[in-house]
């Protein structure tokens, strides 16, 4: 079982930057593939991003824009968020697989934090 609490969203400016962090406990990441989704209102979930086995791919709309990092040792992955767009708010969450696996749909993630809130104003 794995459990995932994200935090550091808010209320930015456009072209402003953000960096949200998801903790995990229970498992160390190095065994899981990770994932970030966000959604927003009236929305569908949205694939951002997903790692496995040292690969990150990122959706196009992000590429460039959002950078993951890891800290393996406080089990945390990051999600710098830069030139952030109006487009960019919803709520963000990450996610994490039990097996390895670049995965894009979000029913293929296993374990889910609880969201956190990023608003872009322009």
């Amino acid at each position: 079982q794995v459990q995932l609490v994200e935090s550091g969203g808010g209320l930015v400016q456009a072209g402003g930057s953000l960096r949200l962090s998801c903790a995990a406990s229970g498992r160390t990441f190095s065994t899981y593939a990770m994932g970030w989704f966000r959604q927003a209102p009236g929305k569908e979930r949205e694939f951002v991003l997903v790692w496995s086995g040292g690969i990150t791919y990122y959706a196009d709309s992000v590429k460039d824009r959002f950078t993951l990092s890891r800290d393996d040792n406080k089990n945390t992955v990051y999600l710098q968020m830069n030139s952030l767009k109006p487009e960019d708010t919803a709520v963000y969450y990450c996610a994490a697989r039990s097996s390895p696996g670049l995965r894009f749909r979000s029913r293929e993630f296993d374990y889910w934090g609880q969201g956190t809130q990023v608003t872009v104003s322009s």
